[in-house]
């Protein structure tokens, strides 16, 4: 599966930003999404994850009540809305799929290139 993340950006505390990722090359339906972030200088960290079906999501504390993951498996594409963000959301995001698993806990098979997503204050 190849990954595209896009609609990162530059945005102020309180601001929405939808996050995209398109896959290509296998079955996307057949696959459970997630997303990552990684600040500068930090680990990488979990944001959120979705079953192949989407009937099942799964957040870090961190963002739960904030963000929203969703997926469209007829346009091949999962998402990531992100409302009240907050600058210590500044990451940039990746999104990954998995065949088996998903949730924080996965080594996920397949990962995007990422997109960077800047909240000032």
């Amino acid at each position: 599966v190849q990954l595209q993340a896009s609609g990162g950006g530059l945005v102020q505390a309180g601001d929405s930003l939808r996050l995209s990722c398109a896959a290509s090359g296998r079955t996307f339906s057949d696959y459970n999404m997630g997303w990552f972030r990684q600040a500068p200088g930090e680990e990488r960290e979990f944001v959120a994850a979705i079953t192949w079906s989407g009937v099942s999501t799964y957040y870090a504390d961190s963002v739960k009540g904030r963000f929203t993951i969703s997926r469209d498996n007829a346009k091949n594409t999962v998402y990531l809305q992100m409302n009240s963000l907050k600058p210590e959301d500044t990451a940039v995001y990746y999104c990954a799929a998995d065949r088996l698993d998903y949730g924080p806990n996965v080594d996920y098979d397949y990962w995007g290139q990422g997109t960077l997503v800047t909240v000032s204050s």
